[in-house]
């Protein structure tokens, strides 16, 4: 059978349903003391939660609390959400946003394997994997500045010795998509050369198009795919600051029960669902809860084709993956942020006077709107020390003190709660003795 033919069918098929059976979504502002309720139900299919998570969080809503059921052909959500603040969600605009977007009127949102995937002239995509080293993020812009391509948005994570990024650029003269074959294949080679460095990595990667995709979901899978969950030493953080991952099977129901244990932080919820499904795990029930600094998820899970995690070899890869994709997003080092009007070249002159005073960038997000670039680094000494206060003066010095401004050190964080690392919100459940933990589980003595 053609595959875009099948294709056309499911998403036909999903669209029926969709109209049979129309999603609702309650606002409840009144139950909850300190967060607003936001109910999702919908029929069911492979990818809705993932979809509903990413709606949530790409307005930077926090969500600290969340039921999920999907046994069977309906999806039940309920979410509990504030703002940046830790405040419930008054304003209408958003509000109203969030029923269009989940509701009805989303018009059939497409399904998982085409999310966040559109075509766009006005700008060219580029993604970059490859090893990490200092000063690497300026090696790249000043290439780019070189071939005349201006940044107008990109997102930097490293982790495990590994890098990926995401880049939108724009012709230095026209503002718009390069695309031009021969140059687009020169920005390629160029690109692929600074990845791959004095030692001629094999496992560099540049791939260039016209796609646009959500950029923290792809980012995820290029890290997967370029195995940085596989632990070698390096940049991993310490055991004591590590998430705890743990799988059992449930053979009464033919679950894995996977939970997690970590510290806290936005888009968490994201960064673990995107990854199961990415695997090709479906999550038919799930419950999360935020306690203090602490974060405790809960996952019911099956492949595709209703079968349990098979084996130990599996359940540490489920246990490396999600790990790394908690990981990625730790703010690692001093976080800065820039903002002035956006010129050419601008990411490409602060990345070079971050290198020429030894910090390296760990992580970093760029943005440019309406002629204004707010740009967020997370730096590190390209030594491994702290970062030393006079350097950061200096910099500053030459930025300009109201450009550039130092927003605190995410390293001071403590390590999780002396807890016992196993802590299951369907606690009842879990009375049956059917159940097989072939898992490691950490100790944070």
């Amino acid at each position: 059978m053609n595959m875009s033919f099948s294709h056309d069918m499911d998403d036909e098929y999903e669209k029926f349903i969709r109209r049979m059976n129309p999603p609702r979504v309650v606002i409840d502002n009144e139950s909850c003391k300190n967060a607003t309720v936001i109910r999702v139900d919908s029929a069911n299919r492979h990818g809705i939660l993932l979809e509903v998570v990413q709606i949530l969080t790409d307005i930077n809503l926090i969500i600290t609390k969340a039921y999920i059921s999907s046994d069977g052909n309906w999806f039940m959500d309920v979410f509990n959400v504030t703002d940046q603040d830790g405040n419930k969600i008054l304003d209408e605009g958003i509000l109203d946003y969030i029923r269009k977007s989940l509701g009805p009127e989303s018009c059939f949102m497409p399904s998982i394997r085409s999310v966040g995937v559109k075509q766009s002239m006005d700008h060219t995509a580029i993604e970059l994997t490859g090893s990490d080293r200092p000063g690497l993020l300026s090696e790249v812009s000043a290439v780019l500045r070189h071939l005349k391509c201006n940044v107008v948005n990109a997102e930097v994570w490293t982790h495990n010795t590994r890098a990926a990024a995401v880049m939108q650029v724009t012709d230095e003269e026209t503002e718009t998509a390069i695309t031009d074959p021969e140059r687009l294949s020169r920005i390629k080679s160029l690109l692929c050369n600074v990845l791959k460095g004095s030692n001629k990595s094999s496992l560099a990667k540049t791939v260039v198009s016209h796609s646009v995709t959500h950029t923290e979901r792809r980012l995820h899978q290029m890290m997967f795919a370029d195995r940085d969950y596989e632990r070698i030493g390096g940049d991993v953080l310490d055991d004591r600051q590590r998430p705890n991952v743990d799988v059992v099977n449930w053979h009464d129901k033919d679950y894995s029960v996977v939970t997690i244990r970590c510290k806290d932080r936005p888009k968490l919820l994201f960064d673990t669902v995107c990854t199961l499904t990415d695997m090709d795990y479906v999550v038919f029930h799930a419950n999360i809860d935020t306690l203090g600094p602490d974060s405790y998820q809960e996952y019911y899970i099956r492949h595709l084709d209703g079968s349990p995690v098979k084996s130990d070899a599996e359940r540490q890869r489920v246990t490396q993956c999600l790990e790394a994709a908690i990981e990625r997003r730790v703010s690692k080092g001093l976080k800065l942020e820039l903002c002035t009007t956006d010129r050419v070249g601008l990411l490409s002159d602060v990345t070079r006077i971050f290198r020429e005073n030894s910090l390296t960038v760990t992580r970093a997000e760029v943005t440019t709107k309406a002629g204004k670039a707010v740009n967020t680094f997370y730096v590190r000494d390209a030594s491994g020390y702290p970062v030393d206060v006079k350097t950061i003066d200096s910099i500053r010095q030459v930025l300009g003190q109201t450009i550039l401004k130092v927003k605190g050190n995410p390293d001071d964080s403590k390590p999780l709660s002396q807890e016992s690392p196993t802590r299951f919100l369907f606690g009842g459940l879990f009375k049956s003795k059917s159940f097989v933990n072939f898992s490691l589980v950490r100790s944070y003595s």
